[in-house]
Order: C-alpha cells, then sequence, then structure tokens
C-alpha cells in the first residue's frame, strides 16, 4: 500500500506545481501587461521560460524545507498528511483562482501540513515533532513580513525613482520604465522558480525520504525537472482572472511605477531564495509591491475595498487549508 501511496503524493505534488505556475504567473506578467510593456502572449512565453529556468538553477530552498519537515512521520502516516496537505492546497489555489484572488500557494502547503499533522495527532497516530519552532521563525514569519518590506520598500522606491527621471519627457520615460520592464518580468519569473518550484521538489523529496527511497542531503535530478517542467506548463497555460486583478483592480499603474513594483519584488525573491535561504510568497512580495508603488501618487489611487478584501484571503488561507487538510487526512486515515 505504501508504494501506491508513494506514487499518489507524487501525482498530486505535480498537480500542486501546475497549478502554482497557473496560478502564479499572474505576478510576473501584471503589470507588464498592464502598462502594455509586453503583450500577453509574449509576457506568458517569457515567465514560462524563466520560471524552468529558476526552478532548474537551485535547489538549496527545497533542502531547507526538507530540514525543516524532519519532524514528519514515516511510512504511511507522513505520507498521508502530505498527500492531505496537497489536496488541500490545489483545492484553495483552484478556488481562489476562480476568485480572481491572488493568495500564497506556500501558506495554503504549510496550513495543510499543520492541519493534516493535528489530525494525526487527534486519531492517536504519529505527531509531527521538533518542526513547530522551524515552521514559525524561519518560515511562517519570514512569508508574513515579506508584504509589509514589499510595501514600504515600494512605496519608498518610487522617490529616487521620480528625481532619476524628473528631466526626462513623459514618452522617453514611459519607454524606458516598459523597456525595464520587460528585463524585470523575466527576472521575478526567474525568482519565482527559485522560490516556488523547490516547494514541489521538498514535498517529493519528504516523501521519498520517509519511503525510505532518499537521504534527504540530496534532490534526484528526476525530481527536479518534474517539478520544473509542471510548474512551467502551468505558467503556459496562465491564470488571467488574477492578472486582471493585479494589473486592473488594485491600483492605477504606470509604468514608471509598474517598473519600481516589479524591480522590489523581484530583488526580494533573489536575496530569500539566493542570499538568506529563505521562502517568501512571490503573490505577497509582488501584490504588496503593486500597492506600495501605486500608493505614492498624489491622487488617491488604491482600491482599498479590494485591498482588504486580499488581505482577507491572505488571513483566512493558512486556516482554511488547515481545516480542510485535516479533514482529507481523517477521510484518508482508513487507508494508512
Amino acid at each position: 500500500m505504501e508504494p501506491l501511496l508513494l506514487g499518489a503524493v507524487i501525482v498530486t505534488a505535480g498537480v500542486f506545481a501546475f497549478l502554482n505556475g497557473f496560478h502564479d504567473v499572474s505576478n510576473s506578467v501584471a503589470t507588464a501587461v498592464r502598462t502594455r510593456a509586453l503583450t500577453p502572449t509574449v509576457a506568458v512565453l517569457l515567465a514560462a521560460l524563466f520560471n524552468l529556468v529558476g526552478a532548474l538553477l537551485s535547489t538549496s530552498l527545497a533542502l531547507f524545507f526538507t530540514d525543516a519537515g524532519i519532524g514528519l512521520p514515516e511510512g504511511a502516516t507522513g505520507l498521508g498528511i502530505l498527500m492531505a496537505a496537497l489536496l488541500a492546497a490545489c483545492l484553495w489555489g483552484v478556488l481562489t483562482w476562480y476568485r480572481g484572488k491572488p493568495s500564497s500557494s506556500t501558506h495554503a502547503l504549510l496550513g495543510g501540513v499543520i492541519g493534516a499533522g493535528g489530525a494525526s495527532q487527534l486519531t492517536s497516530g504519529p505527531a509531527m515533532s521538533g518542526a513547530g519552532e522551524t515552521l514559525l521563525l524561519q518560515i511562517v514569519l519570514p512569508l508574513l513580513l515579506s508584504p509589509v518590506i514589499a510595501y514600504v520598500l515600494a512605496y519608498l522606491a518610487v522617490f529616487p525613482a521620480t528625481w532619476l527621471l524628473r528631466h526626462g519627457s513623459p514618452a522617453r520615460v514611459n519607454r524606458g520604465n516598459r523597456m525595464a520592464q520587460s528585463v524585470l518580468a523575466g527576472a521575478f519569473a526567474l525568482g519565482h522558480g527559485l522560490q516556488d518550484g523547490q516547494r514541489t521538489m521538498a514535498v517529493i523529496l519528504l516523501a521519498l525520504v520517509g519511503s525510505g527511497y532518499a537521504t534527504g542531503t540530496d534532490i534526484p535530478l528526476w525530481v527536479q525537472v518534474f517539478a520544473a517542467v509542471l510548474l512551467t506548463t502551468g505558467s503556459l497555460f496562465g491564470g488571467w482572472r488574477i492578472t486582471h486583478t493585479l494589473g486592473n483592480r488594485l491600483v492605477h499603474m504606470d509604468p514608471l511605477r509598474g517598473m519600481t513594483a516589479q524591480g522590489v519584488s523581484s530583488a526580494m525573491l533573489f536575496i530569500g531564495a539566493i542570499s538568506l535561504h529563505l521562502p517568501l510568497s512571490s503573490t505577497h512580495t509582488m501584490t504588496s509591491a503593486i500597492v506600495g508603488a501605486g500608493a505614492n501618487q498624489r491622487f488617491a489611487s488604491v482600491q482599498r475595498p479590494r485591498v482588504v478584501r486580499i488581505l482577507l484571503v491572505w488571513l483566512a488561507t493558512a486556516p482554511a487549508t488547515a481545516l480542510v487538510g485535516a479533514v482529507f487526512f481523517l477521510a484518508l486515515s482508513p487507508l494508512l
């Protein structure tokens, strides 16, 4: 039964990677499409390519997640927790895409893991031990702080950007900012691949380690390619509902502020993945940077009711997926 469950976890992880790319490609292309720096087709192709490169470029964050999940029970129970968490995260991703709301796939996955782990303990099964402090200090806090940092940095970055371009004509400034956006759209997609592409690798590696098929010190090449290809495939299909929300419904965005938001969020993803080895949500950083850059205008440009609704979705993500993950684990428990 355990090999069959392992195969199911790997397949579901592939679905999660596809939905991640489908759901989050909006973050890479929204501002560039909104300001007409890129056409939708070119933007999606560019994002998909750099998502693939980013996912294949590094595995450090995947190994970090594996270390953080060391308290996951071995055997069928651990696989059941991962299966329930993935199903909860996938369901939340589809729901938020349908509603056109940007949300964090990482928060959804973590919520599902916590809920399923709690349900395992509730049914007198093996409990997740030793991972609570690591999850809180090294994963949850960076994910919660990243929106605040992205908002503040994007708001402040508009000042030097405006000052540097103060002598240029509007047409020349907008043309230069659109060119910069074209480059930064690829940079952000690369950062997204570095960050979110490794979530799927981490889940599969945890499943392999728990089943005794891997050691956890290195990621098999097929796992890296599997996650990267499915993330890229999802990106190619694109979730335009969320692109419309980010590009048109949050703030009145001009090329300068679109460039600023992309630059800040791209830098945060790179620093988090390469320098600090910390997981950051591409959705949280880009959405917050868009709102921060858009708020730095002389007229009221932020659609506050929509921003509040998105914040409520973010706050609800982990509790909702924890509840759904617990329900899925209880449904799977007779098979474990």
